[in-house]
């Protein structure tokens, strides 16, 4: 692990002060006076680790989990994140592990929604892409970004505001992408200078700062992404009744796990209840193979712009 030398970034609306680099952060040029959550590097793990690996453990809505291939992360508070990495740990993982699951526990820890997907700026609105991991909402992201339109996170959506009276709000994440090579050879773009996600070696991290949104959006939408069951070879999109977007949006909230054991399941229940009455959500159907993005473009586009 690097040295303890504390940087301060901000992601999700939120000023993160850490000890362990997190170079895909947008980085605040000096530490001031408010920090909202703290990221540590603390040896505390001996012998043993009193978890099974891989068990989450919530004590007061504070998560516990051991990774035995990185180490031991303990979210607090929805302010703190201390990591005890075992010895050769590589960094890499440690980040996917912080900026993946910690934050998603801090998320809910602080009363935001998370939503596991892509989303994007369209015409003053955010627009969400669910779906499970493989559906293709990277892909999906990135050609509507080539499209001229911005991104706001990528993999884990914050939303708040979920009161009756405010419109739910997309909290911006950070400037990247994750992408696999299949995708990346469809846009001609070449990884020589990308870097490559640990365990994954065919799939990259794509900066996107000029392409980023860092102002809180008003929520517009939600599109599911799915691919067809059937042997189909066009796209297609189904406007979803009310009765089964509490489904949806239960399946892809991010680590949704963590809701039941965290005792958070009736405020979870409330908020998705919110955003199915306010927001208009569809199912995007793709064929299994193929590169559809370009189509799924022209179809969401051609709903978003039938909705104003």
């Amino acid at each position: 692990m690097a040295t303890k030398t504390k940087m301060a970034y901000r992601a999700f609306g939120l000023t993160i002060e850490s000890e362990l680099a997190l170079p895909e952060l947008t980085k605040v040029s000096e530490i001031g006076e408010r920090t909202d959550v703290e990221i540590i590097v603390d040896s505390f793990i001996k012998d043993t680790v009193p978890f099974e690996p891989y068990d989450f453990v919530v004590e007061e809505r504070n998560v516990s989990v051991y990774m035995p291939d990185a180490g031991l992360f303990r979210i607090e508070g929805g302010n703190k994140i201390t990591i005890s990495p075992i010895v050769g740990a590589d960094e890499d993982l440690i980040r996917l592990y912080v900026l993946g699951t910690c934050i998603g526990a801090v998320l809910l820890q602080r009363g935001l929604y998370p939503l596991h997907g892509s989303a994007i700026a369209i015409n003053g609105k955010a627009y969400a892409f669910v779906g499970h991991s493989g559906a293709g909402k990277s892909t999906l992201a990135s050609a509507l970004i080539s499209c001229g339109y911005s991104l706001l996170s990528d993999d884990v959506i914050a939303v708040s505001s979920l009161a009756s009276d405010q419109p739910p709000l997309v909290i911006p994440a950070y400037p990247q992408q994750k992408l696999w090579q299949q995708s990346l050879d469809a846009f001609g773009v070449n990884n020589d200078e990308l870097r490559a996600i640990y365990g994954r070696e065919n799939k990259y991290c794509i900066p996107v700062d000029s392409d980023f949104c860092s102002s809180p959006m008003p929520l517009g939408g939600v599109f599911e992404l799915v691919k067809s069951e059937s042997d189909v070879s066009e796209v297609g999109i189904h406007f979803i009744p009310k009765l089964e977007r509490l489904d949806i949006l239960f399946r892809h909230t991010y680590r949704q796990f963590l809701v039941q054991k965290m005792d958070l399941t009736r405020w979870h229940f409330t908020n998705s209840a919110s955003l199915a009455a306010k927001l208009p959500i569809y199912r995007l159907e793709r064929p299994q193979t193929g590169f559809t993005a370009p189509q799924l473009t022209q179809l969401i586009l051609k709903t978003i712009s039938a909705e104003e």
